[in-house]
């Protein structure tokens, strides 16, 4: 026997991976070989019972944390049944999450994959195991179809082939509804910003109150101020208060050109420094993301004339923000306000001058369990909705000067946007 993929777009069957995402909602099944003249694209019976599944490990898949509200590092399923009129959430997980899971779960019955040992047992694989059981599970309820999201992991789309259940990815699922975040995670979102704010702060005032040496490097407390040593000090004025962050970028000078570079060295007096912090609150899981940028000393024209091309640009573009606006609307009113300055948009061609300014990345992203979330503030950008946390992110970067770039998160609301900053926006942070 061996395995066929099959997928549909516009009528037809193509057979292989090319085939398989070709369609907005497309059905994936992997079949048993059954023989001559059997229709290899055949649908399930036409009464049929649907459930759906999202399922992996909540820690590093948020679209299932988020579903469930319920953070464990083991594998666990949500299956959603069809019952009466209506549907109950079930989850699966391991038997000693069962107690804390039935407390704190947003689903209906908690169960483990032990509940749903299949008639060849359970694999000692806790994922394998698992999947098993949702199978036993959903062929104990006599579902034949269901529609998972695009996370679910090929294991369990291979045990539920193996009880003849059709499985249909919804691509959608997971994606808009993570989008437009509730009350709750916009408190969440609040407090991570504004811890997010603290450090940028902590971060800008040790380089302006630093020291500048004769040769125009940075001394702080009596020692180099490095992108490093500002780097560590975020993290564990981070860590003291409960979230995890990735390494912050941290660029001076000609480094900041490019504009996702970490920074390394000792810091110059009279050049830009990109501040970047964007952590993760331990407790909820959800980021804040903020950017700021500091000058020590006297602050060179070119950089004042960036600078200030950035905040109005980022002025344009949140005040363009609102549900039914588009990402790209968006970032059409950043890129509007940058050329009307003399600036460029896009990356630079290959022979430009260590002079040429311009944006080359969109606008923003969207944010929330994850730092890139969509939607994107770009060219193609989707349209908005209510609740929509979103970053603004103009910047300018020049190879001769270095970068600038001035971030803050709003919501999207019905007929603009809140924004979730409190810091100033200037270069000077004595």
């Amino acid at each position: 026997m061996g395995w066929r993929g099959i997928g549909r777009s516009g009528g037809h069957v193509e057979r292989g991976l090319q085939g398989l995402v070709t369609k907005k909602l497309f059905n994936i099944s992997l079949l048993l070989d059954k023989g001559e003249g059997e229709d290899e694209g055949s649908m399930p019976n036409s009464v049929e019972r649907v459930a759906r599944v999202m399922a992996g490990i909540p820690s590093s898949n948020a679209s299932l944390y988020r579903e469930i509200r319920f953070l464990v590092g083991d594998p666990a399923a949500m299956v959603e049944l069809p019952i009466g009129g209506g549907t109950q959430r079930m989850l699966i997980l391991r038997d000693i999450e069962m107690g804390r899971a039935a407390r704190h779960a947003r689903v209906d019955r908690v169960h483990c994959p032990v509940d749903f040992t299949p008639s060849d047992g359970l694999s000692g694989d806790r994922e394998t195991a698992t999947a098993q059981a949702v199978a036993e599970c959903l062929r104990r309820n006599d579902v034949t179809h269901v529609v998972a999201d695009r996370s679910l992991p090929l294991i369990y789309v291979h045990q539920l082939q193996q009880a003849g259940i059709w499985v249909e990815c919804d691509p959608e699922w997971g994606v808009l509804e993570r989008r437009s975040k509730d009350a709750q995670e916009i408190v969440w979102l609040r407090e991570a910003q504004a811890t997010t704010e603290g450090a940028i702060e902590m971060a800008c005032r040790m380089v302006a109150r630093s020291t500048a040496a004769a040769d125009g490097s940075l001394q702080y407390d009596g020692a180099p101020l490095t992108s490093e040593r500002i780097r560590a000090a975020v993290s564990v004025w981070l860590l003291e208060r409960g979230y995890t962050n990735s390494p912050s970028i941290i660029a001076g000078g000609p480094e900041g050109a490019d504009c996702h570079n970490l920074g390394q060295g000792t810091l110059r007096t009279g050049t830009p420094v990109i501040i970047d912090i964007f952590p993760r609150c331990d407790a909820t899981r959800y980021h804040g993301d903020c950017t700021r940028t500091v000058v020590h000393g006297d602050v060179p024209d070119e950089v004042l004339q960036m600078h200030a091309a950035v905040v109005a640009a980022k002025q344009m573009a949140t005040r363009a923000c609102r549900a039914g606006a588009t990402g790209e609307h968006v970032h059409e009113a950043t890129a509007a306000e940058m050329t009307s300055r003399g600036y460029h948009m896009g990356r630079p061609p290959g022979d430009a001058s260590k002079d040429y300014c311009g944006m080359p990345h969109g606008t923003g992203h969207g944010i929330g369990l994850d730092v890139h979330e969509p939607p994107l503030l770009d060219r193609s950008g989707p349209v908005l909705v209510v609740g929509d946390a979103l970053t603004i992110e103009p910047g300018l970067y020049c190879d001769a000067i270095g970068g600038v770039r001035v971030e803050d998160m709003v919501i999207v609301t019905a007929d603009g946007c809140t924004n979730l900053n409190q810091l100033p926006e200037g270069l000077d942070w004595t």
